[in-house]
Parts: C-alpha cells; sequence; structure tokens
C-alpha cells in the first residue's frame, strides 16, 4: 500500500516498505538500479542530478501506477520508455504482458539488459511509437516525462484498445495540457496526487499528478 509523506533521500529499503513488495521484488529493484547507475556513465537514461535521490524520483514515482493497473489484464505498452520508468518498475513488482516502446538502440539494450537480469515478464519494441505494429490492443497506455499531453494522446489514441486507459505522470503544468488537449479531444479525466512528489505546496497539495484518462475519442470523429 503506497503511502504519502515526504520522502526525499530515502533508501531502497525505505521505498520498498512505502510500496509493500516482496524481499525478491525488492532484490530485483535494487539490481535494475544499480545497472541504471552503470549504464548512466555512458548513456543519458535520466536527469544525472535526479541519480541522488533515484528511489523516491523514479522507483516511487513509478510504482505509485500498480494499484491501476495489477490484476486487470493487458498489455500494457509504455511508451518512450528510456531508462525504463514507469514500465520496468511495474514489471519487476509483478504485472504482465509490458511492451516497452522505444526508439534508440542503446536505451533497448540497456532495457534488455535489465529484463535478462531481473527476468521480468517485458519486452522491448525497437522504433517509433508510430510504427507500433499491434492497434487498438492497449488495456493501459503510459508514459512519463515524454513530451505534451496533446502528443501523447495522439500516439495512445490508436493503440488503445476499447476501454483502454491512459495513465499520464505529469507535472505541474497539468492543468494547461489539460485545456490544451480538450480543443481536439473528448476524454474522462481523473487526477491523482502524485505521491512521490515532496513536499507538498503552500496549499497542500503535489505538484505532480498521475492523470487516468479513459473515454478517449477526437472532437472531429
Amino acid at each position: 500500500m503506497l503511502m504519502s509523506e515526504n520522502l526525499i533521500g530515502h533508501t531502497a529499503e525505505r521505498i520498498a516498505d512505502i510500496v509493500d513488495v516482496s524481499r525478491e521484488t525488492r532484490e530485483k529493484l535494487i539490481v535494475y538500479i544499480d545497472l541504471l547507475a552503470k549504464w548512466q556513465r555512458r548513456i543519458n537514461l535520466v536527469g544525472p542530478k535526479t541519480m541522488q535521490d533515484v528511489w523516491r524520483r523514479h522507483v516511487l514515482d513509478s510504482a505509485q501506477l500498480y494499484k491501476f493497473v495489477n490484476n486487470k489484464g493487458g498489455p500494457l505498452l509504455d511508451l518512450g520508455s528510456g531508462g525504463g520508468f514507469p514500465g520496468l518498475v511495474l514489471s519487476i513488482m509483478g504485472v504482465s504482458n509490458i511492451a516497452l516502446l522505444e526508439s534508440s538502440q542503446k536505451k533497448c539494450s540497456f532495457l534488455g539488459e535489465v529484463i535478462r537480469q531481473t527476468g521480468c515478464d517485458a519486452v522491448v519494441f525497437k522504433g517509433r511509437i508510430e510504427n507500433y505494429p499491434i492497434k487498438n490492443a492497449g488495456k493501459f497506455i503510459t508514459a512519463r516525462a515524454l513530451a505534451p499531453l496533446e502528443d501523447l494522446l495522439e500516439w495512445s489514441y490508436p493503440l488503445l484498445a476499447v476501454g483502454g486507459e491512459c495513465l499520464f505522470l505529469k507535472g505541474k503544468n497539468y492543468e494547461d495540457e489539460l485545456t490544451s488537449s480538450g480543443k481536439r479531444w473528448t476524454m474522462e479525466v481523473k487526477i491523482h496526487p502524485s505521491l512521490s512528489d515532496a513536499p507538498p505546496n503552500k496549499d497542500g497539495f503535489n505538484a505532480g499528478v498521475l492523470l487516468q484518462i479513459g473515454k478517449l475519442s477526437r472532437r472531429d470523429g
């Protein structure tokens, strides 16, 4: 069970307690982050400064999606996976049938190495999102720090299954992005405060959010 609190500087063990994972899963997450640190020296997988707080900024940020997708079937398509957040974290936590979509060969090699060493149930698709061959199949589509919401919706629409949902982690400008996207799209949106974005602002809310988007359709039909 996830708990909201100030998490800056927390360790692997503390984050594992907060997201309530098994010892085996925690060990696999540690393998993952060790690999991330090693590969980060050669290729830019995440913002360099964020490695100082990797368990909150990346692992917890990704893990908070787990309750929305666990035991609900798939496939789950993770757009622009990059360093594997959130897709690889969810896969290591036990979510099955995950495809990691990434166009960079070097990043795909990294993702493949993490999958090999952790034994998680994920596959890597090397290519542009627009070229993913299986249309209208994604029960869930995730993305994090990839692109403006309008672009994410454009890419997601052909891939979503009937009744599928988008789960996008966004920053403090999410309201502007929703307003802009609403000119072209109709959708049902639930906004969940991010559990990893600490400390809260003066109103008691975190700046980051998780957007849960369903019933997506174009306004022009």
